[in-house]
């Protein structure tokens, strides 16, 4: 296979789209080593169109690594299979969801923009996320690069805080909270149980790369060992600093397009779309992380 690979993003270094490969075939170790690579380097890349299943998309998937299981939590019907998170307004009857549905209010939290699993105590490396039917407006994925962000913030005059003032703070890290700010307490004590806080650092360093970035997004909920609100404040200071236009990429879909992105990288978002018009069904794929990046102290 002839990989062509090219800058599609705000940045030279980040959102690069592939061509020249068809993941319905196996990749030989060179192939798929340059896509890896360009994952890492570029945070985002598209690989336009991959009619895949699932099988095919867990295989591959798999070549980064172990894959996590989806939650399942406020999902319709039983699972396609476990590593498959599907985010799909469409019912196990074939219809389109009521916009108040169960399932499309806990999809909800997927418009905040977050990084996967950072809820996790061992966060997700990689998302593949694969379009199996795309709204025709609308409904596109945002993704804001993490590091150019740290390149560029010169600390907080409000809050006295320069950037090295960062280093070593720790945050907690929550999906019951980011929840909560967008559709409020949705979680049974069972799942809040199953999905305890955690802490993650807050500048973090890529471990291909080397490059820090700012781990932050709507899971983090605040700085251990700080007033709530001082670290708050701090949190939504360097969320809103993130997402300027200027380190943002806005992907619009089209069927079949597989998308991977490295979440130690990028903060993503999804966009809305007449949701209770247009069907969009997009299977996911997570990508387990190597480790913590904090030691974890039970509550």
């Amino acid at each position: 296979m002839s990989l062509e690979i090219k800058n599609i993003g705000p940045l030279p270094d980040f959102a690069a789209e592939i061509t020249g490969v068809d993941l319905r075939q196996d990749l030989d170790d060179e192939t798929f080593g340059a896509i890896e690579r360009a994952v890492f380097e570029n945070g985002v890349v598209v690989l336009p169109n991959q009619d895949i299943d699932d099988d095919q998309q867990i295989a591959f998937s798999e070549r980064f690594g172990a894959l996590e299981y989806s939650l399942r939590f406020h999902r319709h019907g039983d699972p396609i299979r476990p590593e498959i998170s599907q985010l799909s307004n469409v019912g196990d009857d074939g219809l389109i969801l009521k916009a108040d549905s169960e399932t499309m209010t806990y999809h909800r939290g997927n418009q905040l923009w977050h990084t996967d699993s950072s809820f996790k105590a061992v966060p997700a490396k990689c998302s593949i996320l694969s379009g199996r039917e795309v709204p025709p407006v609308a409904g596109g994925t945002e993704f804001a690069d993490v590091r150019a962000a740290y390149d560029d913030w010169p600390g907080s005059e409000t809050l006295g805080i320069s950037k090295a003032d960062l280093e070593g703070l720790v945050c907690e890290h929550s999906i019951i909270y980011s929840r909560s700010t967008i559709v409020g307490d949705i979680f049974t004590d069972e799942q809040k149980n199953a999905v305890p806080a955690v802490r993650q650092v807050l500048v973090r360093e890529h471990s291909a790369t080397g490059r820090k970035v700012l781990y932050v997004g709507s899971h983090c909920s605040y700085v251990i060992g700080w007033p709530t609100e001082k670290g708050r404040a701090l949190i939504k200071e360097l969320n809103d600093w993130v997402v300027q236009d200027k380190y943002v990429f806005r992907h619009t879909w089209r069927q079949h397009d597989l998308v991977i992105w490295d979440n130690r990288i990028v903060l993503h978002r999804g966009q809305t779309w007449a949701e209770e018009e247009h069907r969009r069904v997009m299977h996911r794929t997570t990508v387990a992380g190597d480790g913590p990046t904090t030691a974890q102290v039970a509550a």
